[in-house]
Formats: C-alpha cells, sequence, structure tokens
C-alpha cells in the first residue's frame, strides 16, 4: 500500500534522520541541552509540585482488555516479614514483584515503539526490534527527560471542559492555547496538551481518604474506559510541522493515543505516531493527568514549569511507565 500524499508531503518537511548524525538514536530529546535545563529550573517560585501519572493498580488501572497485550499491573508480594537474623522479634523484611506492561498506564513511547517502511527512527532497520527488545532507539539511552514543561489547555482555550470525540487539534489550536496561557515556544521544550479527555474516566482519587485507605473494588467500567480510549480529541497531523518548527522536544497528552480517533485518513493507522517517533525521532507520552495542572495554572496564569519525567533504565526497552512531576 502507498502512502498517503497528504502524509508525504508532512514527512518530508519534519523529518530529522541524520539531523543528530547517523548514529542518533535520541531525536529531538537532543534539544534538551544544560542551558535549557537552566531555563526549566528557573521557572520554579512556588515549590508547589504536581504528579502526573495515573495510579498503577489493578484496582484503579484503565486496562479493561481493550488494547490488545496491556493489562493493569499485577502486584503480588514476593515474601512477607521474613526475619533477617536469628531473632525473629529483630529485623524482618517484605518485598514485592510487579508484573505489567510498560505502556499500560502513564507512559512514554520510545522510539522503536513503531516503524513504517521497514524502518525506524533514523533509517535503522525495523529488524533491530526483536525478542530481546530493541537494539536501536531502546528507551534506557534517555538517561534524563526534564526541562522546562509547557500545558497547552486546548480545552480551556476553546472555552469547554473537554474536546469533542474525534476534534482533531489543529496548530491554529495550539498557537490559541499559547495565546491563552501567555507562552512562547522555546527549543528544548516539553508540550503537555490538554483535551480534558481524562474525566471520561470518572477516576477515584489517587489517595483516598487522606492516603489513609487504597480501593479495592475497580471502580472505573468497561464503558467509562471504552469512551475514553475509543472516540477521542488528539493531535493531527498537520501539527508535526508546529512542533518541528519550534523544536519541540517532547510531546504528550491526557489520552490513550495522543492523537485523534478515528484517525484522519482510513488509509494510514496512527499517523502521527509515525510522523513524530518515525519521522521526527520526537517521543510521545499517553494518558497524563493534567487537570489538576491545569486547574491551578488557570488559577494563577502560569503555564510554564520545571518538568522531570525521566523513564525507567529499561535496558531495550520500547517505552516506560513515569509518574512525572511539575514543580512551579
Amino acid at each position: 500500500m502507498g502512502v498517503p500524499e497528504k502524509f508525504a508531503a508532512i514527512a518530508s518537511k519534519v523529518n530529522n534522520w541524520g539531523r543528530w548524525g547517523p548514529d542518533d538514536q535520541l531525536g529531538t530529546l537532543n534539544l534538551i541541552t544544560d542551558e535549557v535545563r537552566k531555563r526549566a529550573a528557573r521557572c520554579v517560585s512556588t515549590g508547589k509540585a504536581f504528579p502526573l501519572g495515573l495510579a498503577m493498580s489493578e484496582a484503579e488501572g484503565i486496562q479493561k482488555g481493550i488494547v490488545p497485550g496491556r493489562f493493569n499491573p499485577i502486584r503480588t508480594m514476593s515474601y512477607i516479614n521474613v526475619a533477617l537474623s536469628d531473632d525473629p522479634e529483630w529485623i524482618c523484611s517484605n518485598e514485592d514483584v510487579v508484573t505489567m506492561p510498560l505502556q499500560c498506564a502513564t507512559h512514554w513511547d520510545g522510539l522503536a515503539h513503531v516503524s513504517y517502511g521497514g524502518k525506524i527512527y533514523n533509517g535503522y532497520p525495523q529488524s533491530s526490534v526483536t525478542t530481546a527488545g530493541a537494539s536501536k532507539c531502546g528507551i534506557h539511552l534517555v538517561d534524563s527527560l526534564l526541562g522546562r514543561g509547557v500545558l497547552l489547555d486546548v480545552a480551556r482555550a476553546k472555552g469547554v471542559e473537554v474536546l469533542d470525540g474525534g476534534y482533531a487539534i489543529q496548530p491554529a489550536d495550539l498557537d490559541a492555547a499559547c495565546e491563552f496561557g501567555g507562552v512562547r515556544i522555546e527549543t528544548g521544550d516539553i508540550i503537555l496538551v490538554r483535551t480534558g479527555q481524562m474525566a471520561r474516566l470518572k477516576l477515584p482519587s489517587r489517595f483516598p481518604d487522606g492516603g489513609a485507605t487504597v480501593p479495592h473494588a475497580n471502580m472505573l467500567t468497561f464503558n467509562d474506559v471504552l469512551t475514553y480510549m475509543g472516540f477521542a480529541p488528539g493531535l493531527s497531523m498537520a501539527t508535526a510541522e508546529w512542533f518541528h518548527s519550534r523544536d519541540v522536544a517532547a510531546v504528550a497528552t491526557d489520552t490513550l493515543s495522543l492523537e485523534v480517533l478515528p484517525c484522519e485518513d482510513e488509509e494510514i493507522y496512527l499517523p502521527v505516531h509515525l510522523l513524530h517517533i518515525v519521522e521526527m525521532g520526537m517521543t510521545q507520552g499517553q494518558n497524563w493527568l493534567l487537570d489538576p495542572l491545569a486547574a491551578d495554572c488557570a488559577d494563577d496564569g502560569v503555564y510554564t514549569f520545571l518538568l522531570d519525567a525521566t523513564p525507567l533504565p529499561l535496558t531495550n526497552a520500547l517505552g516506560s511507565p513515569v509518574n512525572p512531576v511539575a514543580l512551579k
């Protein structure tokens, strides 16, 4: 099947292969330099911290068997109250084990996550991903992902709490969100795009009863998750040029797929994934919990912050769970 003309035209404009050398495996994260991190640190004034990750548990997870191969984290105990000395009254230890898909909750997609035309980012062959994982562009190569975060609250900028399902965010929407937040995008920024879609999950509190208890009943219904995942607002193909022209380092959203669903062109599935990850080498984040941060930004009018979203150093992995923290 040939590549649709519209997609091919955008891909030719945003392609970054060779930009940082023939052996590069980091893509646009190269744009986060020491100077960029110093600039990000200057965003901190109040000390308020906002965790942006979903709860990771069987009880509260968003996976309901809708996405093939993804399930909620399964945490079990490996041992309980095992004595570490001859005196069992002195010191005992507990440990647990987690089994989980790396992209089941709030996560980054690495640069080997998708391919097309037999290639991943920078022209590496798709065969570089095997049962041993990603021999090229593995997420473990991202030793830190910390910089200036910018919230683009597209929903509030359009005067709604949640964008309509299937709404394709356009460059003009991103411009309007910049104007709404009084921000100018700078090289190496990490952009968080809020659609409001997370509200459709009707999430239980991550810290019920002030953190004293943890719910054991699954409070998310299949229909809640299906509504969140199935017919969703998201980025359009046209926005790839917007991010490319502004030298954005990474982008994340409060949706499952980051891009609009259903896809814009029935001839190509997840085209924004292919433009960002394969052509640009731009790391994507999905399922980010942006509502509390957005409420605070709306309250104080400050839409920039220090963002630490460093992935786990999982060797040869295709992505990583993350609990990003925005510090204002």
